[in-house]
């Protein structure tokens, strides 16, 4: 885990120093790093809201995120998302909202992140999160391919694609790799100054 700081501190490593930003907090990563799992527990120690991006472009759309991505294709699906986002952002400030692992892939995207507040990283090696995806058949059923490769294989492609983008968009990681949600959301409210209500 990277970036440790407590209330009061300075900024966690990573943060970036003068940035205007919300007392929310997000969550980025690949698929199976425990986003949503976690990010509920965190909203309801510290009070805040939660909220998923990608639970709410399918309540608002009618379907699943694969469906969408089958019917529509993977750019109107974007669209979505960063719609959706810009929404959640202004209507949700201070929540703790978890985002889709392609959420960053779009610079609108980032700074809509950037500036609703913390921003962190989990991680998980893509061997566990494979195990934990293939646990959760219901999840995957409604996850689109993103490659032609098998699960474990698509993990590796799309997170080495993307891992430069978490990387600069993150204020601290937390590897979750042999913790639990309620261990990860622990170190998530050590990090965060989240408590009481949002601005």
């Amino acid at each position: 885990m990277t970036g440790e700081a407590t209330p009061g501190s300075d900024p966690p490593r990573g943060a970036r120093p003068g940035r205007i930003r919300g007392r929310g907090l997000v969550l980025i990563g690949g698929r199976g790093t425990g986003k949503s799992t976690v990010g509920r527990l965190v909203a309801g120690r510290a009070g805040r809201p939660f909220v998923d991006s990608d639970r709410e472009i399918e309540r608002r759309g009618g379907r699943s995120i694969r469906a969408i991505f089958e019917e529509s294709g993977e750019p109107a699906f974007r669209d979505r998302e960063q719609e959706a986002l810009a929404r959640l952002a202004a209507e949700v400030p201070g929540a703790v909202l978890a985002t889709g692992g392609g959420a960053v892939l779009r610079e609108a995207n980032r700074e809509v992140l950037r500036g609703f507040g913390l921003v962190a990283w989990l991680t998980a090696d893509p061997a566990e999160m494979g195990r934990r995806l293939q646990a959760d058949r219901t999840g995957l059923a409604g996850r689109p391919a993103l490659t032609p490769a098998g699960t474990l294989d698509e993990l590796v492609a799309v997170l080495a694609a993307r891992e430069p983008l978490y990387a600069g968009l993150a204020d601290v990681t937390i590897a979750t790799d042999g913790l639990s949600p309620a261990e990860v959301a622990e170190a998530l409210l050590a990090l965060w100054p989240g408590e009481g209500p949002p601005c």
